[in-house]
């Protein structure tokens, strides 16, 4: 039973973070229709944003998120201002072919800038245990975890009370009804991409302390999303949380029970994702999406 709920606790922390690497993209594709292959490199960007704040400050990553969370808002606003507002409503091929241009790009800026140099922040947090009853939990995952956990719920409090996040739900639900009454849909796609940037960073700023920071970290972390999202219904950003739930836990109960389990983890999840296509392609929780 210990056993069990050690993986229990340790898929639950990943979950956590898996949601908040994962609901960017949701939250994209529901409101402004676009498949986001450069949601990756705002993770990896986000990382880089820490990793200097606290080299050249010594600002702890916990504190940086909020400053990492602005650079990478104001980042994915001119990105969509300059590159993405010119294909919203162009074939989703062509979404999809100038996104993954501007994850290479990105990709091999940072390549330029940094190096392939692994980097890693060496807070005392991030390498402490927690014992909680029969459970120990690495520090800095379960910090990881519960930030992440509470920024998607952040963000679901704003889309339910505030004003312009009614005014984003509204253009997702019916962009020409939305107009009627007044709400610009170009802006709210503005935002949207803006924030998605920005929740990128997040999960980017509370990954630096626990994992090595690469210029070729955001395909990982990409891939990661697109089977979170599949898994609970692309577009549906609640549905990311009962995604990143799946995901998480296969992984774990994975690596805590079948033979060399680490080396199994990853595929697990991959293979799942193939079964819910096959199965049930809108996702666990979604329905299914007209572009």
């Amino acid at each position: 039973m210990e056993f069990f709920l050690q993986a229990v606790a340790n898929g639950l922390v990943l979950a956590g973070f898996y949601a908040a690497v994962s609901v960017g993209v949701t939250l994209v594709f529901g409101v402004a229709r676009i498949l986001n292959f450069v949601h990756g490199e705002f993770v990896m960007l986000g990382a880089y944003v820490t990793y200097w704040l606290w080299a050249l400050g010594g600002v702890d990553p916990l504190l940086a998120l909020p400053l990492t969370m602005a650079g990478l808002f104001v980042f994915g606003a001119v990105l969509h201002r300059a590159v993405i507002a010119r294909v919203l409503h162009a074939p989703h091929e062509n979404q999809i072919l100038l996104t993954f241009g501007l994850h290479l790009v990105l990709q091999n800026v940072a390549l330029l800038l940094w190096t392939t140099d692994s980097r890693s922040i060496p807070v005392a947090w991030a390498t402490s245990a927690l014992a909680l009853g029969p459970v120990t939990v690495g520090l800095g995952r379960l910090v990881a975890g519960a930030a992440g956990a509470s920024l998607v719920g952040l963000l679901f409090v704003w889309l339910v009370w505030t004003d312009h996040g009614k005014a984003m739900r509204a253009v997702a639900q019916n962009e020409t009804a939305a107009r009627l009454v007044g709400i610009a849909p170009d802006r709210m796609y503005l935002l949207a991409f803006a924030v998605s940037a920005a929740l990128g960073g997040a999960a980017g700023a509370l990954s630096s302390a626990i994992a090595a920071i690469t210029p070729g970290m955001g395909l990982g972390y990409l891939i990661k999303a697109f089977v979170v999202v599949i898994l609970g219904g692309i577009g549906n950003p609640l549905a990311t949380i009962a995604g990143a739930l799946v995901l998480g836990l296969t992984e774990s109960f994975a690596g805590a029970y079948l033979p060399m389990g680490g080396t199994w983890a990853e595929g697990v999840g991959y293979l799942l994702l193939l079964a819910i296509l096959a199965l049930r392609p809108q996702g666990l929780a979604g329905r299914e999406v007209q572009g």
